[in-house]
């Protein structure tokens, strides 16, 4: 049985994304039809899972029309929904790909304030749930309002309570999680760089530099995502360079994310460590192959795994 797993958005979105044919300044720009899909780094990570076939619980903030509309997109992907009710608006990303290049543009916004009543109320929320998953992906932006030793608390309580945490944020959010230590973590180059306090980073000092926060007590594993370059799988024990396959190129909206999805899938079904740094390849290398804010196909993600296992 797939153990259960928890993921926690704290500054959601709804992805607005369309095509215009050339993009130039002060020029009215004719766009395609939006199309809107849920986002976030928890939520896309739970959109990833349902799309592997492992179940989880959504944990977001919702608030406003876009709150109402980004649940309504996750029920029609039948990911299971935990929404907590906020004041602030749920904000919303634009995305638009110049066709005649091409070009994606992608503009975030920030998100609105969250109130300390309402953090509280988040963390109550997440702690109430019962009985505990056994992994809980914590992914994504701080929204306004929520300090990042909100994180650094809840990271404590929940590791308190035998669970596994995966962290894919960045920041000081991320440095008040690391403080606590995780069971996984999933750093790009620049976020390795700036945790170990290593200036340039390549692929050939990765791997000490990933050592270093498993030896700091940081993380027990280190999956440095190198994009193009695929990722080194990083643990006390054992250091592996998995190359990204080759692919055609539409989107990177989600990738990283979808990466954290491919691997918590295999967690989830109990796999080892390099078969889950495969499939993380897999579903990252998949979702570039996507248009727009799509993630992956289950049928990309699994043959690029097939070509990666081989």
């Amino acid at each position: 049985m797939a153990k259960s797993v928890l993921t926690i958005t704290l500054n959601p979105t709804v992805d607005k994304s369309c095509e215009a044919d050339g993009i130039k300044p002060d020029k009215k720009i004719r766009c395609s039809q939006p199309n809107y899909e849920p986002g976030g780094g928890g939520i896309n990570v739970s959109r990833g899972l349902e799309r592997l076939g492992i179940n989880s619980v959504a944990l977001f903030t919702s608030g406003g029309r876009t709150g109402e509309l980004l649940e309504k997109l996750l029920q029609k992907e039948n990911v299971d929904c935990r929404p907590v009710p906020v004041g602030a608006e749920t904000r919303e990303n634009f995305i638009v790909v110049d066709t005649t290049r091409n070009d994606q543009f992608r503009f975030g916004m920030p998100g609105e304030d969250i109130t300390k009543q309402e953090a509280e109320a988040i963390h109550r929320e997440i702690l109430s749930i019962t009985p505990l998953p056994e992994i809980a992906v914590i992914s994504g932006s701080l929204p306004p309002g929520i300090e990042p030793s909100f994180l650094n608390k809840l990271v404590k309580e929940l590791k308190a309570k035998n669970v596994k945490i995966i962290a894919d944020t960045s920041g000081d959010a991320l440095a008040e999680i690391l403080k606590e230590g995780v069971y996984l973590l999933k750093p790009n180059l620049g976020e390795l760089s700036k945790l170990t306090g290593i200036d340039e980073l390549d692929n050939d000092s990765a791997d000490e530099a990933a050592k270093q926060l498993i030896d700091e007590g940081k993380a027990e594993i280190v999956v440095v995502s190198m994009g193009p370059q695929g990722a080194y799988l990083v643990t006390k024990d054992e250091t592996l360079h998995i190359n990204a396959p080759s692919v055609k190129k539409n989107s990177t909206v989600g990738a990283g994310d979808s990466m954290v999805a491919g691997m918590v899938s295999v967690l989830a079904n109990g796999g080892g460590h390099i078969e889950m740094a495969r499939m993380g390849v897999a579903c990252g290398s998949a979702a570039t192959m996507s248009k727009g804010t799509g993630l992956f196909t289950i049928e990309n993600a699994e043959k690029l795994y097939k070509w990666l296992s081989k």
